[in-house]
């Protein structure tokens, strides 16, 4: 039977691999990657330095396609149809490599930014994959420094304090609200900036985008100093590069509670 490696290959840092993705990266006979463009060419390459680090030359094919393109503009109730349209058109083309590019007794994978377990769809689509049951496979999971992981070490603080809880969300919805209950939030996949709407707050910010690569950018304060810094470099960044990731921590002063 078909087998497929789904490798956490961390935030971007390549010494961010792990010993056990090493050797699933030396036991790979495909690598399966979607492009996302031109302006994102960067993460392709990032992949290839890897496995030209890691994987001796001649040992494995590269089989990349295009990534479909995701709606962004859905707002609301459209928002999570909208992404199920995406994740579908992920599962076709999954499905096609699979069943096209891979042996019956090869193994393929798909690299994974961070950890393929946090903000990533992955799994669930390959599981989408199997329920359609037009190609057989087994697959595992290696786990991989997420940016969460890699933001707080950069920051040299931990995700929370002692007795104390830690949500992990995203921009949308934080933008609701505070979480109740709890005072260290990591923020992911915030494309507005919603921290902006608590500069008003006690609340310390830990910033960081292109965690783990060469264009590694590093913020933190209390949010009303902070906040401008923070918007100027993003917005100088994703002008630079046609494109951002980053990730925040927000610890609140409990007292505010």
């Amino acid at each position: 039977m078909r087998k497929i490696h789904v490798i956490g290959i961390g935030a971007g840092d390549p010494d961010q691999l792990t010993l056990q993705a090493v050797k699933a990266l030396r036991s790979t006979d495909v690598f399966f990657i979607l492009e996302k463009g031109e302006a994102k060419s960067d993460l392709t390459r990032l992949r290839r330095d890897m496995l030209d680090a890691h994987v001796p030359d001649g040992a494995y094919r590269l089989v990349e396609a295009r990534d479909p393109e995701r709606d962004r503009s859905a707002g609301g109730t459209a928002y999570s149809p909208a992404v199920e349209d995406w994740r579908s058109a992920r599962a076709d083309i999954y499905e096609r490599l699979i069943a096209e590019e891979l042996g019956e007794e090869e193994t393929g994978a798909f690299l994974v930014w961070g950890d393929p377990a946090l903000y990533d769809s992955t799994l669930g689509i390959l599981e989408e994959v199997l329920e359609r049951g037009a190609v057989a496979f087994a697959y595992d999971v290696v786990p991989g420094v997420s940016s969460v992981s890699a933001l707080v070490a950069r920051h040299r603080t931990g995700l929370n304090r002692v007795a104390r809880p830690v949500q992990i969300t995203t921009g949308r919805r934080l933008a609701e609200g505070f979480p109740e209950g709890v005072d260290d939030v990591v923020v992911m996949l915030d494309a507005r900036q919603t921290f902006r709407q608590y500069a008003g707050d006690d609340i310390h910010i830990y910033w960081g985008a292109y965690i783990g690569t060469p264009d590694e950018i590093l913020v933190s304060g209390p949010i009303a100093e902070a906040a401008p810094r923070i918007e100027r470099l993003r917005a100088e960044a994703r002008e630079r590069k046609g494109w951002i990731m980053d990730t925040y921590l927000l610890r609140r002063n409990p007292k505010d509670t």
